[in-house]
């Protein structure tokens, strides 16, 4: 099996096994088997033909000459028409189609000429064409080809009839463009003399339209003058006006920049104001704050420990004092009790417990006596040359204030304490 194809300006005919009828493809493609079955091409190509009619005579026995120009190629849309061409011209040349197809347009053409004189194809040549294009088709369809289009491209004789009708009509042309031309230029000579007769009328009621439009004009100048010069001065003092309110804004524009200034110079300066409130607060007040902080922490710790430091002294002073009151009480009420007792014993003994308790307390008041010397660093003596000298003399000294202490007691309490039981006369 062998695939073959073609463009869509050519035909494929596939005959032979299993393809009764034939099978016609117009731009496409088919499947041969090579051994059972043919194929063969057809072009679809448009044929341009020029028709050529030497010397035929027409109607009224008049020989001409006749070149058309036509367009026919075969219809590879319908396949009817397809079908006739491959019939008639299968394995056929383009060249061998065009012959076929130019002697028939060649043939019906010169049937036209026949039937028609010289003036009606020479004056309507679309009359012409439109009858052989007509016959033409209605021949070649029933070959399978289609007449595109058919045009007349010329006409001429050997007898100059076609020159002599010229003449006459170029004749006839000529004459009337000289009577025209008369009556052309006699119109024109009235129309000139009306055009005249016109201009100068035309010209006087000009000036006068003229001379009202200068008046016109100059009034009307004199009145805009005014209106100028009105609207000048309107527009001068306008324009000083708007020039002092042009000032005007200008300056207040000035003063908006200068507070605009001013205000973002304010803004600066509250702005560094700011961030210096915000560095001092961060490097000083912060840390002060911070330092208050813990002083006062540490203050409120200090007092915390002082009140209770205090409150544990009060609360000792109180035990010391409750325990003082209460040793202080027990001490009174024994002292009471041995003063009770002294007392019972000074009732019952009198004198001699008046000894005793006196001689209980002379070492006390021997001891109160020396005191001072033992506190004395350093003592200068000073000898008179008679008696004792140096330490001995200090001790006599105090020996002698000794022995002086009985006679001083008997002053005061009228005992004699060198001779127990005995009282001075007049003592009780």
């Amino acid at each position: 099996m062998v695939f073959y194809t073609c463009g869509p300006n050519e035909a494929m005919v596939v005959s032979g096994f299993c393809r009764s009828p034939p099978v016609m493809v117009a731009g496409g493609r088919v499947f041969v088997f090579p051994c059972v079955q043919k194929i063969q091409r057809i072009s679809l190509n448009t044929l341009t033909l020029n028709v050529k009619s030497e010397k035929v005579y027409t109607r009224h026995g008049v020989p001409i000459s006749v070149t058309g120009i036509a367009q026919v190629k075969i219809q590879g849309q319908n396949k009817e028409m397809l079908a006739a061409a491959c019939q008639m011209f299968l394995g056929k040349s383009e060249s061998e189609v065009a012959q076929i197809s130019l002697e028939t347009l060649e043939g019906h053409q010169r049937a036209i000429m026949a039937h028609m004189t010289v003036e009606e194809i020479y004056k309507d040549r679309q009359k012409f064409s439109e009858q052989v294009f007509k016959v033409a088709s209605s021949d070649l369809v029933n070959m399978g080809i289609s007449v595109v289009s058919y045009t007349l491209k010329d006409i001429h004789d050997d007898q100059d009839y076609l020159h002599s009708l010229g003449k006459a009509r170029t004749a006839q042309v000529q004459k009337d463009a000289r009577i025209g031309e008369a009556e052309a230029k006699r119109d024109a000579g009235i129309k000139e003399a009306k055009a005249k007769q016109e201009k100068v009328s035309a010209q006087y009621l000009s000036e006068i339209e003229m001379a009202k439009a200068q008046r016109d004009f100059e009034l009307k100048k004199a009145a805009y003058d005014i209106e100028v010069n009105t609207k000048k001065a309107e527009s001068d003092l306008a324009y000083q006006l708007q020039v002092a309110k042009t000032k005007q804004k200008i300056e207040e524009q000035k003063m908006q920049v200068l507070v605009v200034e001013r205000t973002q110079q304010i803004q600066l300066q509250e702005q560094e104001i700011i961030r210096r409130e915000k560095e001092l607060e961060a490097k000083v007040k912060k840390p002060a704050e911070a330092e208050r902080f813990r002083l006062e922490k540490l203050a409120e710790a200090q007092r915390q420990q002082l009140i209770t430091q205090a409150e544990a002294e009060a609360e000792a002073v109180r035990v010391k004092g409750e325990a003082n009151a209460f040793a202080i009480e027990a001490k009174a009420r024994a002292d009471a009790e041995q003063m009770a007792k002294k007392a019972e014993a000074f009732q019952q003994f009198q004198d001699a417990a008046m000894v005793d308790m006196l001689l209980e307390k002379l070492p006390q008041v021997a001891a109160e006596i020396s005191k001072p010397l033992t506190e004395v660093k350093k003592i200068k003596m000073v000898s008179s040359g008679t008696g004792e000298v140096g330490a001995a003399k200090i001790t006599g000294e105090v020996l002698d204030i000794l022995n002086r202490l009985p006679e001083t007691v008997e002053k005061l309490t009228g005992i004699s304490i060198t001779q127990t039981g005995q009282k001075k006369p007049g003592m009780s």
